[in-house]
């Protein structure tokens, strides 16, 4: 039998994840990673490219031995990474530098596009979807004016998703998903656009081929075969974004379909054409789909899961040791107390990720407003609560904000990540947008993805949106409260003022803002 391989390169780790062509979990390996801030360079993020092949080659290997396959068994193999994440290259193919998603060091040359391109950040998201925030042209840039040796030699640029396949492949190419993401690309041409980088001075000769997603790019070279123990006629396929795979591997693969994805940060995405107009105040991000002739609508909220992980290992010591002695997920726990406190929380408003501003994106200072000194009232299960109900919150102004922009009516969404396991925040989602909230059964969902792109490159899918669709099974669906829905309107009104008032005090440097982009 043959199988096929997804390779994620996610933030916090890198997964090799084997799966049989009726879309069925084999087997995965993990490794989780870092990426560094490089010495004196403040709010850099380095992605090690030799370490973390190493860490990439131990996957596969893993997970190969944990199927009790070889080589020969993976029929095709492709990958999925963070976006924004960038590797350049020299002219023989070899790394030279490469940042991590969130790499955040470009102020300077943000500033410095803003105050002598005027405009040029407006144009270019109208073509692109994306601000300067995470994109690649002020990161270049930071590397023209600060490591001018290495710039000199640059003469690729990929994705760190695309470089696990030039790495596996000998090939460097893009896709429009994670390519997208740079902001030198066209939504609707589904390609670079190269005079976007003349225009502001960088070099405009370092784009490779784009290629869509599923495309077969090679067979594993030998080399690659040596250190991984993948067959060299295993095939390569092109990949793409983590979250428009993920979406592909929930069945998100038709306009107007909506997800909101539950992991360390939330993305709340809807599928539209490629040539939408985009929304004149930059409010939401658009990023090229894996369909083509798609793109996806998407809102961030940062540090969602992050958030709660905190607030579990502050605080929750107890519901730890109960976990343990019932043999149950911590977060699961935490539920089971959180689903006895009032809808609203008593009150509490929890103050991390604001909602999707892209063209001016900051954040306040973390904190909770409105607690009680009462112990009965403010206390573990009502302040986790509260963190479930402000995530959704936060997810449905979103969704909100890309509904005045496209006109789409929403009413079903998918819920997907470690977030959908809890029945209460599935059910509390459910409630604050009033719409239908359907959980897919599939764990793993950007893994499948990547391997519905290598089965398609291998030629036993036709396409990922027919076997998306025949592969996505649901395991629960929620109904809206609509009574609940009136409590959180109310709710989401008092929060976004409260917000505001928040951002004020860092605007008067009173409080320290959680995170902002460059150039703020």
């Amino acid at each position: 039998m043959s199988y096929l391989m997804a390779i994620d390169a996610g933030t916090g780790s890198i997964r090799a994840v084997i799966f049989d062509t009726k879309g069925n979990q084999i087997s995965s390996a993990q490794k989780e990673w870092s990426h560094l801030q490089e010495p004196n360079v403040p709010n850099s993020m380095s992605f090690d490219f030799d370490k973390n092949w190493l860490l990439t080659c131990s996957c596969i290997k893993e997970s190969l031995a944990s199927a009790n396959l070889n080589g020969e068994n993976i029929l095709a193999l492709s990958a999925t990474s963070m976006r924004e994440g960038i590797v350049l290259y020299d002219k023989d193919g070899r790394e030279l530098w490469a940042v991590a998603n969130v790499d955040a060091r470009a102020d300077k040359e943000v500033k410095y596009l803003k105050e002598n391109f005027a405009g040029i950040e407006e144009e270019f998201y109208q073509e692109s979807g994306q601000t300067f925030a995470l994109g690649a042209i002020p990161r270049i840039m930071w590397l023209k004016n600060n490591r001018p040796e290495l710039y000199e030699k640059v003469s690729k640029i990929s994705m760190i998703g695309d470089w696990i396949l030039a790495k596996l492949s000998g090939v460097i190419a893009t896709d429009p998903s994670n390519g997208g993401t740079t902001g030198i690309f066209s939504l609707k041409n589904r390609d670079w656009v190269p005079v976007m980088a003349k225009r502001v001075g960088i070099k405009d000769d370092i784009f490779p081929k784009t290629l869509e997603v599923g495309t077969l790019m090679g067979s594993v070279t030998k080399e690659a075969s040596h250190v991984t123990g993948l067959s060299t006629d295993t095939k390569v396929v092109m990949g793409g974004g983590d979250v428009q795979l993920g979406s592909a591997g929930l069945g998100v693969v038709e306009l107007g379909q909506v997800a909101i994805l539950g992991g360390s940060f939330w993305q709340q995405v809807v599928n539209i054409k490629s040539d939408a107009k985009m929304p004149e105040d930059m409010s939401i991000r658009v990023n090229p789909h894996v369909i083509p002739n798609q793109s996806q609508a998407e809102g961030i909220t940062f540090f969602s899961g992050l958030v709660m992980r905190w607030f579990r290992d502050a605080f929750c010591d107890m519901e730890k040791l109960e976990a343990k002695e019932k043999g149950l997920d911590v977060y699961t726990v935490l539920e089971q107390k959180a689903k006895d406190v009032p809808v609203g929380s008593y009150g509490i408003l929890p103050i991390f990720s604001d909602s999707m501003k892209y063209g001016k994106w900051y954040h306040a200072a973390p904190s909770f407003l409105n607690l009680s000194i009462d112990p009965e009232v403010c206390n573990r299960a009502s302040m986790f609560r509260s963190l479930q109900e402000n995530a959704a919150i936060v997810s449905s102004i979103n969704l909100d904000k890309i509904r005045e922009f496209t006109n789409i009516e929403i009413d079903e969404i998918v819920f997907a990540g470690g977030a959908s396991k809890g029945e209460l925040w599935s059910q509390i989602v459910a409630d604050v947008t009033g719409c239908r909230v359907k959980i897919p059964r599939v764990t793993e969902a950007t893994a499948l993805g990547a391997s519905m792109a290598a089965g398609v490159g291998a030629g036993i899918y036709e396409s990922i949106k027919s076997i998306a669709k025949e592969l996505v099974v649901w395991e629960k669906v929620y109904e809206p409260n609509l009574e609940n829905k009136k409590v959180y309107d109310n709710i989401k009104l008092k929060w976004q003022r409260a917000y505001e008032a928040q951002l004020k005090l860092v605007d008067d440097n009173i409080t320290s803002s959680m995170w902002k982009a460059p150039g703020l």
